[in-house]
């Protein structure tokens, strides 16, 4: 069988790296697409190499422009071959309470988060429609589904990915392509391990397992979403979070 192409989005963040890894090792091509102003790129792809990773085909541009969309398939396929899974990675935060959240900090949240993730799909939908085969898989978030203070933008941006999951599940199912999406919780990054001890504390409260997730369990169950082993699973939302919010 042809060797698989996976486009991933957000790719040089630690979930994305995450993302990368998991699908280098189920044999997949990787598509890393980064934003341009993500300046690292060269010292992203030492790092990779260094870890054993390498061969990534790096792609620039912004997914809330129609037209970057459009050039980063262009260039994907020109290089990797037709996409046949994406991960809409991809997102921004712009936090702060409604009644002092500027328009800008609830357009770009929401450019980013949301409308990006539709503009990317609806460009590699077509060959996937074509093969009559393919995976997608949202990023959203447990904010999605339970809210948070502060984070109305960013909540509003998780819950449509969920709709839009839904929606899309039912649209393209005959077509053999499954739509899914996955909802991290407390995952250990650079902005959590800022918080103090209280905080951490508050928040490990709420969770029964007890702990922090890590972007290498969220990036499994990505990586499970589009193997043939979830072939009869569409238009779910696969929550990872220890318990933090079960719906």
């Amino acid at each position: 069988m042809t060797q698989r192409v996976a486009f991933v989005t957000g790719a040089m963040g630690g979930l994305g790296t995450a993302i990368c890894h998991a699908f280098v090792k189920d044999g997949y091509k990787v598509v890393a697409a980064y934003h341009p102003q993500f300046d690292n790129k060269d010292e992203w792809l030492k790092e990779q190499v260094a870890a054993g990773y390498k061969d990534f085909v790096c792609v620039a541009g912004d997914v809330s422009k129609i037209e970057d969309c459009q050039a980063m398939a262009a260039e994907a396929e020109a290089k990797a071959g037709p996409v046949d899974i994406l991960v809409n990675n991809a997102g921004i935060t712009r936090d702060g309470l409604v009644l002092r959240m500027k328009r800008a900090a609830w357009d770009d949240v929401l450019s980013t988060n949301l409308t990006g993730a539709f503009l990317l799909t609806q460009t590699l939908l077509s060959p996937m429609l074509r093969n009559r085969w393919g995976r997608i898989v949202n990023i959203t978030s447990v904010v999605g589904e339970t809210g948070q203070a502060g984070q109305v933008n960013y909540a509003a941006s998780k819950a449509g990915l969920i709709g839009m999951t839904r929606a899309l599940a039912r649209e393209v199912g005959s077509r053999g392509i499954t739509v899914n999406a996955v909802a991290p919780g407390y995952i250990e990054t650079p902005m959590t391990a800022v918080l103090d001890q209280k905080q951490r504390e508050a928040m490990l409260a709420g969770i029964p397992l007890g702990r922090a997730g890590t972007d290498a369990e969220v990036a499994q169950c990505v990586a499970f979403l589009a193997s043939e082993a979830a072939a009869y699973i569409t238009g779910h939302v696969l929550d990872v979070n220890g318990g933090m919010f079960m719906g």
